[in-house]
């Protein structure tokens, strides 16, 4: 009898936990489905014709496949004045982005790696000053970053926008690599000093080896923060050296002729494409990279 009066407890335990797990799983979804109705608007109004947007359903497929929008979008159609896509100013940003990414990472790791584990007096301090940093507001910083790029000749190029980037950037990296590298052991660097190993030495032979994961961190987190400014591009850029979303901006905001609301949401989806593309791919990598260091020893 004693054995039989714990069973349908048992099951009934059971089928609260599955009815629980099928609730989330609902909720899960409903929560997905609102926040991809708006993707989903953005890639059917691309493929549909201006006819078809008028007379249709915002929500519903597309009668008749075109990707004549696209093709707009990318490469421009002289109609009225607006005869440039995409094509040029998205080149533009990956010009921005890899140098920008790459240099503002390998700074940070560099400043991470002497502020955790080259203790020496002000260090607290400096780091304190570039954590500050971090919380600048962008347009603080636009008048004199303005001035310095004209003194060095650089203002209005992708150059000086790679500038920009970087030095707003290292705080951020700095950061990153310092939080991680507080989390290996004193003693490794210890080690090598004792055995001849240098300041660089230990850096590229130990650390750098370590750092996959929180450089994949920063490399995400910098070159989304670079590929969908718009501040920075508009206030320190000029014709033929814009980025992507300030030509994108120019594209949505024309007044002139009929409003082609395919075209510009097939814009917004290129304009978008690459920081997406990245968090698809990589996107694992970055939530393990977050947690990573983040319990020492």
């Amino acid at each position: 009898m004693t054995e039989l009066a714990h069973p349908p407890a048992q099951k009934s335990g059971a089928f609260g936990k599955v009815v629980l797990r099928w609730v989330l799983y609902i909720l899960l979804c409903l929560f997905a489905l609102y926040y991809l109705m708006p993707l989903f608007v953005m890639v059917t109004t691309s493929l549909k014709s201006l006819e078809e947007i008028r007379t249709g359903s915002l929500v519903a497929l597309p009668r008749e496949v075109t990707f004549d929008a696209w093709k707009t979008a990318w490469s421009g159609a002289c109609t009225g004045i607006q005869c440039e896509g995409l094509r040029p100013y998205f080149w533009n940003s990956v010009l921005l982005a890899v140098p920008a990414v790459a240099i503002s990472t390998f700074i940070g790791a560099l400043n991470g790696y002497v502020v955790a584990q080259w203790r020496f007096a002000g260090a607290n301090i400096i780091f304190s000053l570039m954590l500050f940093g971090c919380f600048i507001p962008f347009q603080v910083v636009l008048l004199p970053m303005a001035r310095l790029l004209g003194l060095m000749g650089i203002a209005g190029t992708i150059p000086g926008l790679i500038f920009v980037h970087v030095i707003y950037g290292i705080g951020f990296t700095t950061l990153f690599f310092r939080n991680y590298y507080v989390s290996i052991p004193s003693e490794l660097t210890k080690a090598a000093k004792v055995d001849g190993a240098g300041f660089f030495r230990i850096f590229w032979s130990i650390f750098l080896p370590l750092s996959l994961p929180i450089i994949v961190v920063t490399v995400i987190w910098q070159f989304t923060q670079i590929w969908n400014d718009f501040l920075f591009g508009v206030s320190f850029s000029q014709a033929g050296t814009q980025p992507v979303t300030v030509a994108l901006n120019n594209i949505v905001n024309s007044t002139t002729g009929v409003k082609e609301y395919n075209v510009d949401m097939a814009a917004a989806i290129i304009a978008a494409a690459p920081t997406l593309l990245v968090y698809i791919v990589a996107g694992k990598y970055f939530i393990r990279g977050l947690t990573a260091g983040s319990v020492k020893g």
